[in-house]
């Protein structure tokens, strides 16, 4: 390395120093032993790689978040907007959240809890659609916005909190438990051949996020009648089970007020948003057709 080198690294290492930068760590580069200029060009080009990530542009994206709080009445709800580095959150809108409640604002409000697409709690409208924000992806896209508010139709506790009272009401109601009429043969369990237990595929994994429920125009218009896609969906995971004994009875309990399960308009929005990827009006469809074939003709007419 020539003397003008040697100088011009030393001073470049005093200034880094005086400005409180760490000194250039020198490698070692045992390949390059006995090659001057290609350990002078190894360790300038580390160097060189290490100012290229400290200069990277931070990538920041801006969130409207929608906030409302019942302790402030007299403040309308309004989206407030919150700019984040995508370089050091992680990859989904959940995560988001939490580097906001944790590092900008503590006094935003939403329900979470196992972050793995299981609990259902964290469901809310990203984006103009019902999902879950632990299951989300952040778009890169830094140059528009995310819009992030609670699950529509429903009334609002705060911020992105809403109240599910009636859905669990509602999800009560469908006695979602395996009724029998006598004990199991072995005194232990019901038992169920590999057939009969594919026939609950699609339905048993329904995490009641209520996305499906709050993107149904039918549960908009009558959320007081109509149980919902994501209760109907339950009714026929139980319905279909062939350790259960109370089919009829289960058909009854539905059609006795048609409006619990003639509501649905076969719109499919549940569908198009269900982060399970599980088919509600589907599902609905058929206990609809199981119904009226267990019907006489001249009743087919009232429904």
């Amino acid at each position: 390395m020539s003397k003008v080198n040697r100088w011009i690294r030393h001073g470049r290492n005093r200034l880094s120093h005086i400005f409180g930068k760490e000194t250039a760590k020198k490698e070692n580069f045992p390949v390059l032993e006995g090659h001057p200029a290609g350990q002078e060009h190894a360790q300038e080009s580390i160097e060189t790689y290490d100012t290229i990530k400290t200069n990277i542009k931070r990538l920041i994206k801006e969130f409207k978040i929608y906030r409302w709080n019942p302790d402030i009445p007299n403040r309308k709800p309004f989206l407030q907007s919150y700019y984040i580095d995508l370089s050091t959150c992680g990859p989904m809108v959940l995560d988001v959240l939490q580097k906001i409640k944790a590092e900008d604002d503590s006094s935003l409000s939403y329900r979470r809890s196992c972050r793995e697409g299981i609990c259902g709690s964290c469901a809310m409208n990203i984006d103009g659609t019902n999902t879950v924000a632990c299951l989300k992806p952040i778009d890169a896209d830094t140059t528009k916005p995310t819009i992030i508010t609670p699950l529509p139709h429903m009334f609002v506790i705060k911020d992105l909190v809403v109240d599910l009272t009636n859905f669990y009401n509602q999800y009560r109601s469908i006695e979602p438990w395996l009724k029998t009429r006598k004990k199991p043969e072995d005194g232990r369990e019901y038992r169920q051949s590999p057939a009969d237990r594919k026939k609950l595929d699609g339905l048993y994994e329904c995490i009641l996020c209520a996305c499906c429920s709050a993107s149904c125009p039918s549960y908009w218009w009558s959320p007081e009648e109509f149980l919902g896609p994501a209760p109907l969906l339950h009714a026929y995971r139980w319905i279909s089970d062939s350790r259960d004994e109370f089919t009829e009875e289960r058909l009854q309990a539905l059609t006795e007020d048609t409006k619990k399960l003639y509501k649905c308009r076969t719109i499919k929005n549940c569908t198009a948003c269900c982060p399970k990827s599980l088919n509600p009006a589907d599902a609905i469809h058929k206990m609809k057709t199981k119904h009226l074939l267990s019907q006489p003709v001249e009743r087919l007419e009232t429904f």
